[in-house]
């Protein structure tokens, strides 16, 4: 039975026949295309349009709705309604669909049937808040096929061009969403494009191209290094110019944000440890400026970092500090893995454990084997105001703090971590932060040492006292 309360008003999809007389539809919209116009083979010269969408009322049934008429008409029903929104249809022509005809553009449906639209006997609305059921919206989170039926990425990368041309399901998580590009083609036909970076356990930088202006729309509420997708029915090729395997979003596709399934929660659960260890785009790695400690000369305590940070909300500049505080964690003694990352020495992007190449799809280096290894380190930085958690320590300014180079620290023994680490941890430091707001981290900012040194007594009883005075 559908997922609406008025189950006397609306027929469910799974009771759809051609008989039925006035039916009445509600259901979630999963999946749409853009407007597309063709020549009027009965009028030459003008053109008839049409769209396509999809909707779903419960676990196990959606079905394909089409409207073909004029250019306004058509338009104006596109903009009544977006992805994830519920509809009525009242009225619409009930009809058998040819599946091998349907489907080879269309999203595949359990339905044997597919609805028409037409301007002078079917209404199409919104539903107001009260009339939607919750579980309705649920179905949003629910994907069209097999929870289990979807690759890897690394998988797809591995297969490479066996699968060149494939409809394949993924499972992947948002790393960035692009801004549209526009273009012209040579027929003076406007077209866009958008590219999604997609990551999950085993591959940290996959493209998907969206070339419609519904799946971009779509893709820019996506959150990166949040959300999940379950992208059902896209299609992979291998790019020759990039030399890597792509994803493209076609008129089968369906995506579904956020799967509430065990895989996805999963993906979710590694999206998110990613986003605030290793989770800044190659973009922003290689960009990293050389900052002049000197430059930097105002104190705060860990309070005050934290309140300049939260009214910083809606400004992209950085804040930059000095704060007298104790290192109340730093877990040197962990695995390696947990506290030294090895790159490639290209791109800067991790190398895979198992294969020792290049994670980036995209690098033209991943047979080369050329890495560098740079301390990776969260430590938790605490005065008598607060604590900043998860703070980065990384690459040479670990180095530095820890007086230890990471080529000397493999040869170190487990008792000369630890001593390493008292030297630090419970001592009163100067450290110089550089904060910026992220959703993607923990408590929505983001930590950077960029020096931290043992304070000198004299100098941190004075500022103390300064402060505390204050």
């Amino acid at each position: 039975m559908a997922f609406f309360a008025s189950v006397h008003t609306f027929v469910a999809i799974s009771d759809l026949h051609p008989n039925l007389a006035r039916p009445n539809v509600m259901g979630i919209v999963i999946g749409k295309t853009d407007v597309k116009g063709f020549p009027d083979r009965k009028n030459i010269g003008s053109e008839r349009h049409t769209i396509s969408f999809t909707i779903r009322d419960s676990p196990s049934q959606f079905i394909n709705i089409t409207s073909w008429g004029r250019e306004e008409y058509i338009r104006e029903l596109s903009d009544s309604f977006r992805i994830g929104d519920c509809i009525v249809i009242e009225n619409p022509l009930v009809q058998t669909k040819d599946a091998e005809k349907e489907e080879r553009f269309n999203p595949s449906t359990p339905s044997y049937y597919k609805l028409l639209v037409s301007e002078n006997h079917s209404t199409v609305r919104t539903c107001s808040q009260l009339e939607v059921d919750t579980r309705l919206l649920s179905l949003l989170h629910l994907p069209i096929k097999d929870t289990q039926d979807f690759y890897l990425l690394g998988d797809i990368v591995a297969n490479g061009q066996s699968l060149d041309g494939k409809v394949i399901n993924i499972l992947a998580a948002v790393r960035s969403v692009g801004e549209p590009k526009y273009f012209t083609t040579a027929d003076r036909r406007k077209g866009q494009r958008c590219e999604v970076k997609l990551f999950d356990e085993t591959v940290s930088y996959f493209l998907m191209v969206c070339w419609d202006n519904e799946s971009i729309q779509f893709a820019h509420t996506w959150i990166p290094k949040e959300t999940v997708l379950f992208v059902a029915d896209v299609r992979v090729n291998f790019d020759n110019f990039r030399n890597c395997m792509i994803a493209t979003v076609i008129s089968k596709t369906i995506i579904t944000v956020n799967p509430d399934t065990k895989e996805a929660n999963l993906l979710s659960r590694f999206a998110r440890e990613y986003a605030e260890t290793a989770g800044t785009d190659e973009e922003e790695d290689q960009s990293r400026e050389t900052v002049n400690l000197r430059s930097i000369v105002d104190v705060y305590t860990v309070q005050q970092l934290k309140e300049k940070a939260l009214k910083n909300v809606g400004k992209s500049d950085p804040i930059y500090g000095i704060t007298y505080a104790y290192i109340t964690t730093l877990n040197i003694d962990s695995g390696i893995s947990k506290i030294i990352r090895t790159r490639c020495a290209r791109c800067k992007f991790p190398i895979d454990d198992m294969s020792g190449t290049c994670a980036n799809s995209f690098c033209n280096d991943n047979m080369d084997n050329a890495t560098v290894t740079s301390f990776d380190l969260l430590v938790d930085l605490s005065d008598h105001t607060g604590t900043l958690q998860s703070c980065n320590l990384t690459g040479n300014v670990a180095e530095k703090s820890l007086g230890c180079s990471v080529e000397d620290f493999f040869s170190l023994t487990e008792a000369q971590k630890t001593a390493i680490k008292w030297q630090l941890l419970l001592e009163r430091c100067k450290i110089y932060l550089k904060l910026f707001l992220s959703p993607n981290a923990r408590n929505g900012l983001r930590v950077n040492v960029l020096s931290c040194k043992i304070a000198e007594p004299e100098e941190a009883s004075q500022v103390f006292a300064i402060m505390t005075m204050h």
